[in-house]
Protein backbone atom coordinates (compact mmCIF):
# COMPACT_ATOMS: atom_id res chain seq x y z
CA UNK A 1 0.00 0.00 0.00
CA UNK A 2 1.57 3.31 -1.14
CA UNK A 3 1.73 5.90 1.85
CA UNK A 4 -1.67 8.25 -0.58
CA UNK A 5 -3.21 5.10 0.31
CA UNK A 6 -2.70 4.57 3.69
CA UNK A 7 -3.32 7.50 4.69
CA UNK A 8 -6.67 8.38 2.35
CA UNK A 9 -9.71 6.15 2.14
CA UNK A 10 -10.98 7.43 -1.06
CA UNK A 11 -14.35 6.40 -1.60
CA UNK A 12 -16.16 8.31 -4.76
CA UNK A 13 -16.20 6.46 -8.08
CA UNK A 14 -14.05 7.88 -10.60
CA UNK A 15 -15.76 9.72 -12.85
CA UNK A 16 -13.79 8.25 -16.15
CA UNK A 17 -16.02 5.13 -14.66
CA UNK A 18 -19.48 6.67 -16.02
CA UNK A 19 -20.52 7.36 -11.94
CA UNK A 20 -23.18 9.85 -12.07
CA UNK A 21 -24.69 8.80 -8.52
CA UNK A 22 -21.75 9.31 -6.15
CA UNK A 23 -20.07 12.53 -5.96
CA UNK A 24 -16.79 14.24 -5.11
CA UNK A 25 -17.72 16.76 -2.45
CA UNK A 26 -17.66 15.49 1.63
CA UNK A 27 -21.11 16.89 1.64
CA UNK A 28 -23.11 14.87 -0.72
CA UNK A 29 -25.49 12.42 0.90
CA UNK A 30 -25.89 8.95 -0.07
CA UNK A 31 -29.65 8.18 0.15
CA UNK A 32 -30.42 5.79 3.17
CA UNK A 33 -31.30 2.48 2.56
CA UNK A 34 -33.88 1.46 5.49
CA UNK A 35 -34.59 -1.92 3.75
CA UNK A 36 -31.13 -3.12 4.37
CA UNK A 37 -31.88 -2.49 7.87
CA UNK A 38 -35.88 -4.56 8.02
CA UNK A 39 -33.41 -7.50 6.22
CA UNK A 40 -31.09 -7.77 8.48
CA UNK A 41 -33.41 -8.61 11.04
CA UNK A 42 -34.85 -11.42 9.31
CA UNK A 43 -31.57 -12.59 8.62
CA UNK A 44 -30.90 -11.99 12.35
CA UNK A 45 -34.14 -14.04 13.01
CA UNK A 46 -33.04 -17.37 11.19
CA UNK A 47 -29.85 -17.77 13.24
CA UNK A 48 -32.27 -17.77 16.19
CA UNK A 49 -34.33 -19.91 14.61
CA UNK A 50 -31.57 -22.26 13.88
CA UNK A 51 -30.21 -22.41 17.83
CA UNK A 52 -33.64 -22.99 18.61
CA UNK A 53 -33.88 -25.91 16.61
CA UNK A 54 -30.27 -26.68 17.97
CA UNK A 55 -31.17 -26.67 21.22
CA UNK A 56 -34.18 -28.96 21.00
CA UNK A 57 -36.89 -27.42 22.44
CA UNK A 58 -39.83 -28.75 19.79
CA UNK A 59 -40.38 -32.46 19.61
CA UNK A 60 -41.87 -34.38 17.52
CA UNK A 61 -43.90 -32.88 14.22
CA UNK A 62 -43.29 -29.52 15.89
CA UNK A 63 -39.22 -30.64 15.68
CA UNK A 64 -39.53 -31.54 12.53
CA UNK A 65 -41.61 -28.19 11.50
CA UNK A 66 -38.87 -26.12 13.22
CA UNK A 67 -36.01 -27.70 11.40
CA UNK A 68 -37.71 -27.54 8.29
CA UNK A 69 -38.00 -23.94 8.69
CA UNK A 70 -34.70 -23.03 10.39
CA UNK A 71 -32.47 -25.68 9.75
CA UNK A 72 -30.82 -23.65 7.25
CA UNK A 73 -30.63 -20.72 9.98
CA UNK A 74 -26.58 -20.78 9.17
CA UNK A 75 -26.98 -18.94 5.90
CA UNK A 76 -28.32 -15.48 8.02
CA UNK A 77 -24.45 -15.07 8.56
CA UNK A 78 -23.14 -15.35 4.84
CA UNK A 79 -26.29 -12.72 4.59
CA UNK A 80 -25.11 -10.37 6.98
CA UNK A 81 -21.50 -10.99 5.52
CA UNK A 82 -22.65 -10.03 1.70
CA UNK A 83 -24.33 -7.16 3.52
CA UNK A 84 -21.21 -5.70 4.83
CA UNK A 85 -19.97 -5.35 2.11
CA UNK A 86 -22.59 -3.52 0.24
CA UNK A 87 -22.44 -0.85 3.47
CA UNK A 88 -19.54 -0.18 3.69
CA UNK A 89 -18.89 0.60 -0.01
CA UNK A 90 -22.15 2.23 -0.01
CA UNK A 91 -21.19 4.44 2.90
CA UNK A 92 -17.70 5.14 1.76
CA UNK A 93 -17.01 8.46 1.32
CA UNK A 94 -14.45 10.77 -0.20
CA UNK A 95 -11.40 11.63 1.84
CA UNK A 96 -11.89 9.12 4.38
CA UNK A 97 -8.95 8.49 6.13
CA UNK A 98 -8.00 4.75 7.06
CA UNK A 99 -7.64 4.99 10.29
CA UNK A 100 -10.31 7.05 11.00
CA UNK A 101 -12.48 3.96 9.33
CA UNK A 102 -11.32 1.43 11.35
CA UNK A 103 -11.73 3.62 14.68
CA UNK A 104 -15.58 3.71 13.56
CA UNK A 105 -15.62 0.16 12.96
CA UNK A 106 -13.97 -0.23 16.11
CA UNK A 107 -16.19 1.65 17.83
CA UNK A 108 -19.73 -0.13 16.55
CA UNK A 109 -18.58 -3.56 17.24
CA UNK A 110 -16.39 -4.04 20.06
CA UNK A 111 -18.55 -2.41 23.04
CA UNK A 112 -21.20 -4.84 22.44
CA UNK A 113 -18.61 -7.40 21.90
CA UNK A 114 -16.96 -6.78 25.23
CA UNK A 115 -19.66 -6.77 27.62
CA UNK A 116 -21.10 -9.94 26.14
CA UNK A 117 -17.75 -11.30 26.57
CA UNK A 118 -18.04 -10.72 29.80
CA UNK A 119 -21.08 -11.80 30.16
CA UNK A 120 -20.05 -15.74 28.83
CA UNK A 121 -16.97 -15.54 31.19
CA UNK A 122 -18.96 -14.98 34.25
CA UNK A 123 -21.77 -18.35 32.89
CA UNK A 124 -18.53 -20.19 32.33
CA UNK A 125 -17.66 -19.57 36.02
CA UNK A 126 -21.75 -19.95 37.29
CA UNK A 127 -23.13 -22.23 35.26
CA UNK A 128 -22.13 -25.74 35.73
CA UNK A 129 -22.47 -27.22 32.18
CA UNK A 130 -20.46 -24.74 30.15
CA UNK A 131 -16.55 -25.43 29.71
CA UNK A 132 -14.40 -23.11 30.73
CA UNK A 133 -12.11 -21.20 28.51
CA UNK A 134 -8.25 -21.54 28.48
CA UNK A 135 -6.45 -18.11 28.48
CA UNK A 136 -5.03 -18.41 25.10
CA UNK A 137 -8.95 -19.16 24.17
CA UNK A 138 -9.64 -15.80 26.01
CA UNK A 139 -7.19 -13.82 24.34
CA UNK A 140 -8.18 -14.90 21.02
CA UNK A 141 -11.69 -14.01 21.50
CA UNK A 142 -11.04 -10.46 23.01
CA UNK A 143 -8.89 -10.24 19.91
CA UNK A 144 -11.12 -11.09 17.30
CA UNK A 145 -8.85 -13.73 16.52
CA UNK A 146 -10.48 -17.62 17.62
CA UNK A 147 -11.93 -17.88 14.13
CA UNK A 148 -8.99 -18.23 12.53
CA UNK A 149 -7.92 -21.19 14.68
CA UNK A 150 -11.02 -23.81 14.38
CA UNK A 151 -10.76 -25.71 17.77
CA UNK A 152 -10.96 -22.42 19.25
CA UNK A 153 -14.05 -20.63 17.27
CA UNK A 154 -16.60 -21.34 19.30
CA UNK A 155 -15.90 -21.04 22.94
CA UNK A 156 -17.25 -18.17 24.63
CA UNK A 157 -20.11 -16.21 23.08
CA UNK A 158 -20.27 -18.81 19.92
CA UNK A 159 -21.57 -16.17 17.72
CA UNK A 160 -18.92 -14.04 17.87
CA UNK A 161 -16.98 -16.03 15.36
CA UNK A 162 -18.46 -14.14 12.80
CA UNK A 163 -16.81 -10.97 14.39
CA UNK A 164 -13.57 -12.11 13.27
CA UNK A 165 -14.60 -12.68 10.25
CA UNK A 166 -15.86 -9.05 10.30
CA UNK A 167 -12.46 -7.54 11.93
CA UNK A 168 -10.48 -8.97 8.80
CA UNK A 169 -13.01 -7.71 6.72
CA UNK A 170 -12.89 -4.02 7.69
CA UNK A 171 -8.70 -5.03 7.65
CA UNK A 172 -9.13 -5.57 3.96
CA UNK A 173 -11.47 -2.96 3.16
CA UNK A 174 -9.34 0.32 2.44
CA UNK A 175 -7.27 -1.92 -0.60
CA UNK A 176 -10.44 -3.67 -1.88
CA UNK A 177 -12.18 -0.13 -2.30
CA UNK A 178 -9.08 1.16 -3.86
CA UNK A 179 -9.06 -1.84 -6.34
CA UNK A 180 -12.77 -1.71 -7.15
CA UNK A 181 -12.12 2.19 -7.48
CA UNK A 182 -9.55 1.56 -10.48
CA UNK A 183 -11.39 -1.47 -12.12
CA UNK A 184 -14.54 0.52 -12.98
CA UNK A 185 -17.77 -0.95 -13.46
CA UNK A 186 -16.44 -4.19 -15.76
CA UNK A 187 -13.39 -4.81 -13.86
CA UNK A 188 -15.53 -5.02 -11.03
CA UNK A 189 -18.22 -7.12 -12.44
CA UNK A 190 -15.62 -9.67 -13.12
CA UNK A 191 -14.27 -9.70 -9.48
CA UNK A 192 -17.97 -10.08 -8.44
CA UNK A 193 -18.00 -13.39 -10.97
CA UNK A 194 -14.30 -14.55 -9.75
CA UNK A 195 -15.88 -14.67 -6.09
CA UNK A 196 -18.82 -16.46 -7.32
CA UNK A 197 -16.20 -19.15 -8.66
CA UNK A 198 -14.73 -18.68 -5.44
CA UNK A 199 -17.34 -19.47 -3.60
CA UNK A 200 -17.97 -22.62 -5.11
CA UNK A 201 -14.57 -23.99 -4.87
CA UNK A 202 -14.71 -23.71 -1.60
CA UNK A 203 -17.38 -25.51 -1.25
CA UNK A 204 -16.46 -28.40 -3.38
CA UNK A 205 -12.95 -28.37 -0.96
CA UNK A 206 -15.31 -28.47 2.48
CA UNK A 207 -17.55 -31.34 1.18
CA UNK A 208 -14.44 -33.20 0.16
CA UNK A 209 -12.24 -32.59 2.72
CA UNK A 210 -9.88 -31.21 1.04
CA UNK A 211 -8.39 -29.29 4.04
CA UNK A 212 -7.76 -30.38 7.22
CA UNK A 213 -10.48 -28.67 9.29
CA UNK A 214 -13.98 -27.15 8.08
CA UNK A 215 -13.87 -23.91 5.95
CA UNK A 216 -17.21 -22.81 7.43
CA UNK A 217 -15.76 -20.18 9.98
CA UNK A 218 -11.99 -19.29 8.26
CA UNK A 219 -12.06 -15.55 7.80
CA UNK A 220 -10.26 -15.81 4.34
CA UNK A 221 -12.37 -18.44 3.11
CA UNK A 222 -15.89 -16.17 3.99
CA UNK A 223 -13.96 -13.08 2.31
CA UNK A 224 -15.71 -14.21 -1.49
CA UNK A 225 -19.23 -13.05 0.12
CA UNK A 226 -17.44 -9.66 1.55
CA UNK A 227 -16.62 -8.99 -1.74
CA UNK A 228 -19.76 -10.02 -3.77
CA UNK A 229 -21.52 -7.52 -1.62
CA UNK A 230 -18.79 -4.22 -2.34
CA UNK A 231 -18.96 -5.17 -5.92
CA UNK A 232 -22.88 -5.18 -6.27
CA UNK A 233 -22.71 -1.46 -4.37
CA UNK A 234 -20.11 -0.58 -6.20
CA UNK A 235 -22.29 -1.45 -9.57
CA UNK A 236 -24.89 0.63 -7.91
CA UNK A 237 -23.40 3.38 -6.88
CA UNK A 238 -22.05 3.31 -11.20
CA UNK A 239 -25.52 3.46 -12.36
CA UNK A 240 -24.47 -0.13 -13.69
CA UNK A 241 -26.26 -2.54 -12.17
CA UNK A 242 -29.04 -4.66 -13.91
CA UNK A 243 -30.13 -7.44 -11.65
CA UNK A 244 -33.62 -8.50 -11.01
CA UNK A 245 -36.71 -6.13 -9.07
CA UNK A 246 -37.24 -7.07 -4.97
CA UNK A 247 -39.51 -9.60 -5.40
CA UNK A 248 -37.95 -11.92 -7.82
CA UNK A 249 -34.44 -11.32 -5.90
CA UNK A 250 -36.29 -12.73 -2.86
CA UNK A 251 -37.91 -15.35 -4.40
CA UNK A 252 -34.25 -16.89 -5.64
CA UNK A 253 -33.16 -16.18 -1.74
CA UNK A 254 -36.36 -18.32 -0.42
CA UNK A 255 -35.52 -20.79 -2.83
CA UNK A 256 -32.48 -21.23 -2.55
CA UNK A 257 -32.91 -21.09 1.38
CA UNK A 258 -34.68 -24.28 1.10
CA UNK A 259 -32.44 -26.33 -1.11
CA UNK A 260 -29.60 -25.77 1.46
CA UNK A 261 -30.78 -29.67 3.13
CA UNK A 262 -29.56 -30.83 -0.06
CA UNK A 263 -25.76 -30.03 -0.07
CA UNK A 264 -23.43 -31.14 2.27
CA UNK A 265 -23.11 -29.59 5.95
CA UNK A 266 -21.45 -26.56 6.70
CA UNK A 267 -20.10 -24.38 4.18
CA UNK A 268 -21.38 -25.88 1.15
CA UNK A 269 -24.67 -24.07 1.97
CA UNK A 270 -23.09 -20.67 0.82
CA UNK A 271 -23.68 -22.16 -2.51
CA UNK A 272 -27.56 -22.74 -2.34
CA UNK A 273 -27.94 -18.61 -0.99
CA UNK A 274 -25.29 -16.60 -2.55
CA UNK A 275 -26.97 -16.04 -5.76
CA UNK A 276 -30.21 -14.78 -4.16
CA UNK A 277 -28.59 -12.84 -1.48
CA UNK A 278 -26.63 -11.01 -3.82
CA UNK A 279 -28.86 -9.92 -6.04
CA UNK A 280 -31.28 -9.09 -3.02
CA UNK A 281 -29.49 -6.65 -1.31
CA UNK A 282 -28.75 -4.41 -4.30
CA UNK A 283 -32.63 -5.04 -5.37
CA UNK A 284 -33.83 -3.59 -1.67
CA UNK A 285 -31.04 -0.19 -2.14
CA UNK A 286 -32.28 -0.05 -5.65
CA UNK A 287 -35.67 0.00 -4.07
CA UNK A 288 -35.42 2.59 -1.51
CA UNK A 289 -33.22 5.00 -4.00
CA UNK A 290 -36.01 5.12 -6.80
CA UNK A 291 -38.98 5.02 -3.86
CA UNK A 292 -40.39 1.65 -4.80
CA UNK A 293 -42.65 -0.32 -2.38
CA UNK A 294 -40.60 -2.54 -0.10
CA UNK A 295 -42.04 -4.30 2.86
CA UNK A 296 -38.76 -4.12 4.67
CA UNK A 297 -38.74 -0.46 5.35
CA UNK A 298 -42.02 -0.23 7.72
CA UNK A 299 -40.78 1.55 10.63
CA UNK A 300 -41.55 -1.70 12.95
CA UNK A 301 -39.11 -3.67 11.21
CA UNK A 302 -36.20 -1.12 10.53
CA UNK A 303 -36.22 -0.63 14.36
CA UNK A 304 -35.93 -4.37 15.03
CA UNK A 305 -32.51 -4.49 12.49
CA UNK A 306 -31.30 -1.37 14.54
CA UNK A 307 -31.36 -3.72 17.09
CA UNK A 308 -30.23 -6.72 15.14
CA UNK A 309 -26.48 -6.55 16.32
CA UNK A 310 -27.38 -6.85 19.91
CA UNK A 311 -29.98 -9.28 19.30
CA UNK A 312 -27.74 -11.73 17.40
CA UNK A 313 -24.94 -10.99 20.16
CA UNK A 314 -26.82 -11.72 23.39
CA UNK A 315 -29.73 -14.43 21.98
CA UNK A 316 -27.17 -17.55 22.42
CA UNK A 317 -26.12 -16.75 25.76
CA UNK A 318 -29.83 -16.49 26.60
CA UNK A 319 -30.31 -20.07 25.49
CA UNK A 320 -27.39 -21.33 27.06
CA UNK A 321 -28.57 -19.58 29.97
CA UNK A 322 -31.81 -21.33 30.01
CA UNK A 323 -30.09 -25.05 29.76
CA UNK A 324 -29.77 -24.93 33.54
CA UNK A 325 -33.58 -24.93 34.02
CA UNK A 326 -35.03 -26.26 30.65
CA UNK A 327 -32.12 -29.50 30.77
CA UNK A 328 -30.96 -30.46 26.92
CA UNK A 329 -32.78 -30.54 24.43
CA UNK A 330 -35.94 -31.24 26.42
CA UNK A 331 -38.57 -31.66 23.23
CA UNK A 332 -41.24 -29.94 24.01
CA UNK A 333 -45.05 -30.57 22.75
CA UNK A 334 -46.13 -27.50 20.17
CA UNK A 335 -47.34 -25.68 23.31
CA UNK A 336 -44.59 -25.80 25.80
CA UNK A 337 -42.43 -25.40 22.72
CA UNK A 338 -43.68 -22.34 21.88
CA UNK A 339 -44.21 -20.46 25.28
CA UNK A 340 -40.39 -21.73 25.80
CA UNK A 341 -39.25 -20.11 22.45
CA UNK A 342 -41.56 -16.67 22.87
CA UNK A 343 -39.91 -16.49 26.80
CA UNK A 344 -36.54 -16.82 25.39
CA UNK A 345 -37.05 -14.73 22.11
CA UNK A 346 -38.50 -12.02 24.32
CA UNK A 347 -35.91 -11.83 26.79
CA UNK A 348 -33.21 -12.37 24.13
CA UNK A 349 -35.02 -9.12 22.90
CA UNK A 350 -35.51 -7.02 25.93
CA UNK A 351 -31.70 -7.66 26.65
CA UNK A 352 -30.75 -6.58 23.15
CA UNK A 353 -32.56 -3.66 23.28
CA UNK A 354 -30.81 -3.12 26.82
CA UNK A 355 -27.15 -3.55 24.79
CA UNK A 356 -28.12 -0.92 22.10
CA UNK A 357 -29.70 1.75 24.29
CA UNK A 358 -27.16 1.79 27.12
CA UNK A 359 -23.31 -0.03 25.60
CA UNK A 360 -24.13 0.06 21.61
CA UNK A 361 -24.95 3.79 20.95
CA UNK A 362 -23.64 6.09 24.12
CA UNK A 363 -19.83 3.74 23.46
CA UNK A 364 -19.88 4.66 20.26
CA UNK A 365 -20.75 8.48 21.11
CA UNK A 366 -17.80 8.11 23.80
CA UNK A 367 -15.29 6.79 21.73
CA UNK A 368 -15.85 9.01 18.41
CA UNK A 369 -16.23 12.12 20.46
CA UNK A 370 -14.65 15.00 18.61
CA UNK A 371 -14.98 13.59 15.57
CA UNK A 372 -17.02 15.51 13.32
CA UNK A 373 -18.07 13.61 10.79
CA UNK A 374 -19.38 15.22 7.43
CA UNK A 375 -23.19 15.05 7.02
CA UNK A 376 -22.39 12.42 4.38
CA UNK A 377 -21.99 10.19 6.96
CA UNK A 378 -24.36 11.11 9.20
CA UNK A 379 -26.26 9.87 6.63
CA UNK A 380 -24.97 7.05 5.46
CA UNK A 381 -24.90 6.08 8.94
CA UNK A 382 -28.27 5.24 8.36
CA UNK A 383 -28.25 3.57 5.25
CA UNK A 384 -28.75 -0.26 6.45
CA UNK A 385 -26.81 -2.99 8.13
CA UNK A 386 -23.56 -4.88 8.03
CA UNK A 387 -22.89 -7.89 9.23
CA UNK A 388 -24.88 -7.60 12.07
CA UNK A 389 -21.74 -6.48 13.07
CA UNK A 390 -21.59 -3.23 11.89
CA UNK A 391 -24.81 -1.16 10.88
CA UNK A 392 -23.60 2.31 11.22
CA UNK A 393 -20.83 4.12 10.42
Amino acid sequence: MTTATTRTLRTTPNASAGDTTARDSPAAAMPSLPSLTGLRWMAALLVFGLHVNNFGYFGGTGGRLVSWGFGAGATGVSFFFVLSGFVLTWSARPRDRVLAFWRRRIARIYPVHLVTLALALVMTYTLGNLPRPTPKQTLSNLLLLHSWWRPWWQTLNPVSWSLACEAFFYASFPLLFLLLRRLGARGSAALGALSVVAVFVLARADAHHWWRYALYSFPAVRLPEFVLGAVTARLVLLGRWRGPGLEASLALAIIGYFLVPQVAPGYSATVCTIAGFTLLIPAAAVADVQGLPSLWRRRRLVRLGELSFAFYMIHLLVLQSATRLLGTKPHFGPLAGIAVTTTAFTVSLGLSWLLYEAVERPARRLLLRGRRRPAAQQDAAQAGGEAPAATRD
